[in-house]
């Protein structure tokens, strides 16, 4: 809160610390304690008049989701926390956002509890049955509600009730004070989430080793070797991380529409920058101009942005992820631009457009566009179900090397580059043309090779198809009119029973398009 104290009254002695981040400054408290404050703080107020909400529409999702995972793991209790704040400075934390995997299996997005942990407690011999743990707010009448700046509402507003949050989410709900029963009740094969809670995750290790130490007392065996590795890629917690990033890799028709509002939404940032390019080469840092506005519509239409703004201009555009986004943006150069907002639901868009400052490409860049275009399209072209994932980006690639081997700047021809043991065009494009696209925006990362990379292509997948050509400004091997340009193409595509739909067609792709749109924005 930028400096602000809770109270300038100094004359009272400090509160204790009431939670970590509270602990970070307790020496400047200045809390009242005494215990006339407390009933006058505590008394007077409105009684809260909250009808519960219907369950919201991603809870019935949700809840099939679930299913499948129960499913997969038979018998076993799966921890899965939705992450805690995460420290910024001294006593000021980031934004929370909730894990991706928690969000997908309860619903619960922008507005998820930090801290909180959904548990899938296994039911008799199949099923489990889930609970959502999360901190129930504290009544007016204790002092969490004034002297906690963490939790507290007098500081961060008003927090859902457990009754509420059951009957949005449509999911059994407990105090989070109750997760300790979960944890005594670990055994060796429960499994968690690692990489969300750090803490919670110490928990359940040491439970773990704690159980499997208590059986091999209980059963004699304290003389023989013990050992529970936990952590690492290959112990069971790994499966349940796979398992939950290869459930997102079929989006059902929720997340498809989610997929929608968040691309619209972009649609509407990329449009708003354009209209803003007199102040944008106006200003000695414009690629920040660039970045803040299109960050205000992701903020007024979603969460926040899905992943920092590359908002590169001018030679920034041939460093692949440009997030300083500190130059100038000068008339003549290009402006490459991957943004992309993030929903309330938390799936996000990825686009990229590269546009002509001053309306129009000049003849190196057009002629960089426009192959950069036709290998998008020889991507977009081959998506169906049934081919291989990897496919895409082979198609984009022949582009790649036909053009670059026509332009004189391979050592080799274009067939051979595209060798295994050559690939020398991809000294000009050396990422992928495509990754998978939801809650996360490299979405499905922990997926096994042979169901990504290697899988085959089903309907309601949702990948990004984005090749480009980046010609760094010291590249002798390019003739000096083409050092400094990058081009990138980025759209979202959703497979369909017989093809693919451009899900961001909208937003002007071709080069005349492109030029039409800049030189529209300021009317």
């Amino acid at each position: 809160m930028d400096g602000m104290s809770e109270t300038t009254d100094t004359s009272t002695a400090p509160a204790e610390p009431t939670s970590e981040e509270s602990g970070r400054n307790a020496n400047r408290s200045t809390t009242p304690t005494s215990e006339g404050f407390k009933d006058f703080i505590g008394s007077g107020w409105a009684e809260r008049d909250e009808p519960l909400p219907s369950a919201r529409e991603s809870a019935a999702f949700a809840a099939e989701r679930r299913s499948k995972v129960s499913a997969a793991f038979p018998g076993q209790r799966l921890i899965l926390p939705a992450g805690d704040m995460k420290q910024r400075a001294n006593d000021t934390d980031y934004p929370f956002r909730a894990h991706s995997a928690f969000a997908h299996l309860t619903g619960w997005g922008s507005d998820a509890e930090p801290g909180a942990v959904l548990v899938l407690e296994p039911e008799g011999g199949e099923g489990h049955v889930a609970t959502l743990y999360f901190r129930e707010r504290a009544g007016r009448d204790t002092e969490e509600f004034y002297a906690n700046p963490a939790i507290g509402e007098f500081w961060i507003g008003p927090r859902p009730s457990l009754a509420h949050v059951a009957a949005d989410l449509a999911i059994a709900t407990r105090d989070l004070g109750e997760l300790s029963r979960v944890i005594d009740r670990v055994d060796t094969s429960t499994l968690v989430l690692r990489e969300a809670d750090a803490s919670l995750t110490e928990q359940v290790d040491h439970a773990r080793i704690r159980f499997a130490a208590e059986q091999a007392l209980s059963t004699n065996a304290q003389d023989a070797p013990f050992s529970l590795e936990v952590g690492g890629d290959h112990e069971p917690d790994g499966e349940l991380a796979r398992v939950l990033s290869e459930l997102r890799l079929v989006k059902d028709a929720y997340e498809v529409a989610q997929l929608r509002v968040a691309i619209d939404a972009t649609e509407r940032g990329f449009g708003e920058v354009l209209q803003e390019l007199p102040r944008i080469t106006s200003e000695v840092r414009g690629e920040r101009v660039i970045e803040g506005v299109f960050a205000t519509r992701a903020r007024l239409d979603g969460n926040d942005v899905g992943y920092g703004s590359i908002a590169a201009a001018g030679p920034h555009a041939t460093i692949l992820h440009w997030t300083r986004n500190d130059g100038p943006v000068v008339p003549g150069d290009l402006v490459l631009l991957d943004a992309g907002v993030e929903a309330d639901s938390l799936y996000t868009a990825d686009i990229t457009r590269t546009f002509p400052v001053n309306g129009t490409y000049s003849e190196v860049q057009r002629k960089v566009y426009e192959a950069v275009l036709e290998a998008a399209d020889a991507a977009f072209a081959i998506v169906r179900p049934g081919i291989v994932f990897r496919e895409v980006h082979a198609a984009a690639m022949a582009v790649i090397a036909r053009k670059t081997a026509e332009w004189g700047f391979l050592p080799v021809s274009a067939e051979e580059s595209l060798e295994p043991d050559k690939q020398y065009h991809r000294r000009y494009m050396v990422h992928g043309t495509s990754h998978h696209l939801g809650l996360d925006v490299h979405d499905c990362a922990q997926a096994r090779r042979e169901l990504y990379l290697d899988g085959v292509v089903e309907a309601g997948m949702v990948f990004t198809i984005e090749p480009g050509l980046y010609f760094q400004p010291d590249d002798l091997t390019v003739p000096a009119e083409f050092r400094g340009i990058g081009v990138r193409i980025e759209d979202d595509i959703l497979v369909t029973a017989d093809g693919a739909e451009n899900l961001s067609a909208r937003i002007p792709r071709t080069a005349d398009e492109v030029e039409a749109w800049v030189r529209g924005a300021g009317r």
